[in-house]
């Protein structure tokens, strides 16, 4: 693991080739900082996975086999000491103390949600010389000092239950899931829902007036409403009506891109406005241009020069593998899930390099403080960007 992960910091030196000044300058920075990643997700372990192997010779379903993976990934793997350890040591390269997971499955269902969400508190609980539990944001600063680290918990939907006989119960379980450590929710994942339109709809209808009710809610419990895969309109919409600040959690800025997961400028000025954040992701088809750390960088700057440096974090939508995943079967192919089907976009016939995508790995995050230093922003302007914004947003919602 940590070979591949010394290789992937070589391939974005020699792109940034930074001063030894800067270099220096940038990683004792980086470790001096509290390092908030926006979005992101948890390095995922590795090892012989029988229980899939078990599971496709039995022709399971699709989300069986998927949840099967995703369960190995992030809990089960970990049953296994070394991997812990593994974890334990990634965390520290990278130099992240914390990591708005992504701990809900990409749409409203309620019993899909608490699938993947019951992963990362098991762990959390599973591995206490690793980690703390995260429910209040004032109380990161401590988990960091006493040497752990933290997950705060976001999900890829606002469970809605299924069946709807006001619109007071349906927003029940938002005060459910925020009872379990939940703190910011995608208000759509790239398909129309209830609350309005994802950023995948050719058409651009905006929130709904449950939306509005939903945002209402989420501001009176304490959870942060997340645009990132919404439409534009809805993102607009979203921003202009909460009395909390609302985030774009992993997006890329729409004047440098023209991937619709990216946001216009009306769009971020009013997610300023509301007090919010723009998470610049890591992904190299989102970020065009170079499409390498060099983009990533570009994307924050221009943010940050633009709407104010204090609207802007690094959202990176990235993980990391551990060590490999072992099976001796390979997973049937499946059609993409209605919430992740993309609509055809001018951005498809992209392909991304190798060393694009690895100079955005996510054990590089220690070089996008270095970055950073090289493009002359201040100590305190990068303390900001690689997490302080997204500390003051989650301790305001809850304030």
């Amino acid at each position: 693991m940590l070979e591949q992960w010394d290789a992937n910091r070589q391939v974005a030196l020699n792109i940034l080739q930074p001063s030894q000044k800067d270099l220096e300058h940038g990683l004792e920075l980086h470790q001096n900082s509290f390092v908030f990643d926006a979005y992101g997700f948890l390095p995922a372990g590795g090892g012989k996975n029988s229980k899939l192997d078990q599971l496709i010779a039995s022709n399971a379903s699709r989300d069986q086999l998927r949840d099967a993976r995703e369960e190995f990934a992030k809990v089960t793997s970990f049953d296994a000491p070394e991997q812990l350890e593994l974890l334990k040591a990634g965390l520290e390269y990278a130099g992240v103390d914390c990591i708005f997971q992504n701990a809900g499955v990409e749409g409203n269902d309620v019993e899909r949600l608490l699938k993947r969400l019951s992963c990362f508190t098991y762990l959390i609980d599973r591995a206490p010389h690793i980690f703390e539990r995260a429910a209040f944001a004032d109380r990161l600063p401590a988990i960091r000092a006493n040497g752990h680290k933290a997950l705060y918990l976001t999900t890829n939907g606002v469970p809605i239950p299924r069946k709807l006989d006001s619109k007071e119960e349906a927003l029940d379980q938002i005060a459910n899931f925020f009872r379990l450590g939940v703190r910011m929710m995608h208000l759509t994942y790239n398909r129309r829902n209830l609350i309005g339109d994802g950023c995948a709809e050719s058409a651009d209808a905006g929130l709904s007036d449950f939306g509005r009710a939903v945002i209402e809610e989420m501001n009176r419990l304490g959870v942060i409403p997340d645009v990132a895969h919404s439409g534009q309109r809805t993102s607009l919409e979203a921003a202009l009506c909460s009395k909390k600040p609302v985030v774009a959690s992993h997006t890329v800025a729409g004047k440098l891109s023209p991937h619709y997961r990216g946001k216009n400028g009306e769009v971020i000025e009013a997610i300023c406005r509301s007090g919010g954040y723009v998470g610049i992701c890591g992904i190299p088809k989102f970020l065009q241009g170079t499409a390498d750390i060099r983009a990533l960088l570009d994307h924050i700057e221009y943010v940050a020069r633009t709407f104010g440096v204090e609207h802007v974090a690094i959202g990176t939508d990235r993980s990391a593998n551990l060590s490999p995943a072992v099976t001796e079967r390979t997973m049937p192919p499946a059609r993409a899930i209605w919430e992740s089907y993309w609509s055809p976009s001018k951005c498809d016939d992209f392909k991304e390099t190798k060393e694009q995508f690895d100079s955005l790995s996510w054990s590089n995050w220690p070089l996008f403080t270095v970055g950073l230093v090289q493009r002359g922003f201040s100590d305190d302007d990068i303390r900001k960007i690689i997490g302080g914004n997204v500390l003051r947003v989650a301790m305001e919602t809850l304030g």
